[in-house]
């Protein structure tokens, strides 16, 4: 769906698995699984230690909002506006604004193709452009999320920690 954008809706606290299991039967008696493509309670697993026991338990990433990938047309606007236990979309005014890809990305909502590297931590590296381009070095650390490495340089006597991209480096 090439209109379809993430917006983000405002819904009365401890409603938002109530907001979306009611938009869910929305779209499904009215036909509009084509519009609105997924509700979503974003959620995550977090350890909470009662009485000094722990115990893993999912707390809602985004308390009082629940987010829709859906094409934003009167109909869609207007169902999702009126269901009940939603007090209004995120945006200025009454007009709905799509979340950025950075956002996105930033909540999880963009699943990144997994990517899979030659080298790990305690590899010789070789920067190959940027700032720091020749400089030699041993990798420290690897972030896949950010899709980056920490490649400790020597710099002014002494070693340094830099942070560059995946493509930006390679193992000696």
């Amino acid at each position: 769906m090439a209109d379809a954008n993430w917006y983000v809706v405002h819904t009365y606290s401890g409603y938002e698995n109530k907001v979306k299991a009611n938009i869910e039967k929305t779209i499904e008696n009215r036909k509009l699984q084509d519009q609105i493509l997924e509700v979503s309670v974003p959620l995550e697993e977090v350890v909470e230690i009662k009485n000094g026991v722990k115990k893993k338990v999912q707390r809602k990433l985004f308390p009082g909002y629940v987010l829709l990938h859906m094409e934003m047309n009167d109909e869609t606007w207007y169902v999702v506006r009126n269901t009940r236990g939603v007090t209004g979309f995120v945006g200025p005014g009454s007009k709905p604004v799509p979340l950025t890809e950075t956002e996105m990305r930033n909540m999880g909502l963009v699943r990144e193709a997994e990517i899979e590297v030659d080298f790990s931590v305690g590899d010789a590296a070789t920067i190959v452009s940027g700032p720091f381009d020749g400089a030699h070095g041993i990798i420290s650390a690897i972030n896949m999320h950010k899709q980056s490495v920490t490649v400790n340089i020597e710099m002014l006597g002494r070693e340094t920690p830099v942070e560059i991209s995946f493509t930006d480096v390679r193992v000696n």
